[in-house]
C-alpha cells in the first residue's frame, strides 16, 4: 500500500484511501463535508510554539525537521498514531492531508518520512 501526501485545498486527487488530516489547526475555508476526511489527528501536528517559530520559512526547515521529530519521539500519541496508520495501510492507501502552501517543506512531509522510518508499517508501504 501507499502512504501519500495531499494538500487539503486541492480537489481530492484520490478519495480511494484513508484520508487523515495531520494539521493541528483546521484548514481555513474548508468545510468538513468537502474535506472528505476519515479522521483528524490534530495532536500529531507540531506544537503551537514550533509551528509559529517555523512559520513555513524554507530556511528554517532543516531545524524544523529536527525539532518536529523530537516532538514526535516525545509525543505520547505517536505509537498509537503509527499503529493506526499501519492498520489502515494493511487495507488501503493512507493519504496524509495538510494545509501548507509549500508542498515540499511542511510537517506532513516530515511525518511521512518519520512513519516510513519507524519500521512499523507494512513492508509493502511506499511513499508517493
Amino acid at each position: 500500500m501507499q502512504l501519500k501526501l495531499e494538500r487539503i485545498y486541492t480537489k481530492p486527487v484520490d478519495t480511494d484511501g484513508y484520508r487523515l488530516l495531520v494539521d493541528r489547526l483546521w484548514p481555513r475555508g474548508i468545510s468538513k463535508v468537502n474535506a472528505q476526511l476519515d479522521d483528524w489527528v490534530k495532536e500529531i501536528g507540531p506544537s503551537t510554539e514550533l509551528r509559529k517559530w517555523f512559520n513555513h520559512d524554507p530556511e528554517k526547515y532543516p531545524e524544523f525537521v529536527k525539532k518536529y521529530r523530537a516532538e514526535l519521539d516525545a509525543n505520547p500519541i505517536t505509537p498509537d498514531f503509527i499503529r493506526q496508520v499501519a492498520e489502515q495501510l494493511a487495507k488501503q492507501p493512507v493519504i496524509l492531508l495538510f494545509g501548507a502552501k509549500d508542498e515540499a517543506h511542511n510537517q506532513a512531509v516530515v511525518l511521512q518520512e518519520y512513519l516510513l522510518a519507524s519500521g512499523k508499517l507494512p513492508a509493502t508501504t511506499t511513499k508517493n
